[in-house]
């Protein structure tokens, strides 16, 4: 465990090392969100019928998102993929360390070590200036934060499986991006999830993708009571094993079959 922890950790102070990039998204994201904001504002003052969040709650999710937008697993590890592709993945092999745990390890601080850099400025601004709301009860706040780590834990999971599939493409891209459109739309990057239709309430619900944005941020605003965290957390922890047991096997049939050439 404490070889993994440093392999995060090492990782983590090299991914702080990217502050121009920090401050290029922060000021992307905060341009994003207030669009997103006023498109969101016309949308209620044009309906007339009752939804199932208030336009306040709506904003709230609207900068939760945009502070927290790299929860979402936006694709693969890219120097694993590297790696891969250019056989040096050999020096991984050769590790006295699990190779699954090792690269979700890196998965993790790089879910993590942008959130860090970005997500508290958006947060402030968005709190001083767009009216963001806090959290209604320190059970809410608490909530947020278990299911937050919950939420980082699926996306790792995701970000590993997906670049393990590079044992078998040549690009990669394919199973990349389309974990990618999934993820930006059922995990209420684009739409807040309880706006969607509720014909497609059912499914959306069961999905991986909710854990990311949706279920910490509803627990957030009370949208969910934190009465509810518990049985969310578990449901996050279980698609983490849904989603890591499939990826350790996955990944030992790929490092049985792989042949590297090379000198």
């Amino acid at each position: 465990m404490r070889a993994y922890w440093t392999i995060f950790s090492a990782r983590f102070r090299v991914l702080l090392q990217y502050r121009a990039a920090a401050l290029a998204g922060f000021s992307t994201q905060l341009f994003w969100g207030f669009i997103r904001m006023m498109i969101f504002i016309a949308f209620y003052e044009s309906s007339i019928n009752q939804q199932p969040m208030t336009l306040q709650e709506t904003v709230n999710y609207i900068w939760l998102t945009q502070a927290f937008l790299l929860l979402v697993p936006w694709g693969n590890d890219r120097e694993v993929e590297q790696l891969i592709r250019t056989g040096n993945v050999a020096y991984e092999l050769i590790r006295p360390l699990d190779l699954y745990w090792l690269w979700f390890s890196r998965s993790l601080a790089l879910r993590i070590a942008p959130l860090v850099l970005r997500a508290f400025p958006i947060f402030i601004v968005a709190f001083l200036i767009f009216d963001l709301q806090l959290p209604p009860s320190l059970e809410a706040f608490l909530a947020f934060v278990l299911t937050t780590f919950g939420g980082m834990l699926v996306s790792s999971a995701i970000t590993v499986l997906s670049t393990i599939t590079l044992f078998w493409t040549i690009s990669g891209e394919g199973f990349s991006r389309l974990f990618n459109y999934f993820s930006v739309l059922m995990s209420g990057l684009v739409i807040p999830l309880p706006l969607f239709p509720d014909w497609s309430q059912n499914v959306i619900q069961w999905l991986p993708f909710r854990c990311f944005l949706d279920i910490p941020f509803r627990l957030y605003m009370g949208h969910i009571p934190a009465q509810e965290t518990i049985p969310l957390f578990l449901f996050q922890i279980m698609w983490v094993i849904l989603l890591i047991i499939p990826g350790r096997l996955i990944l030992k049939s790929g490092t049985r079959r792989i042949v590297i050439q090379g000198g």
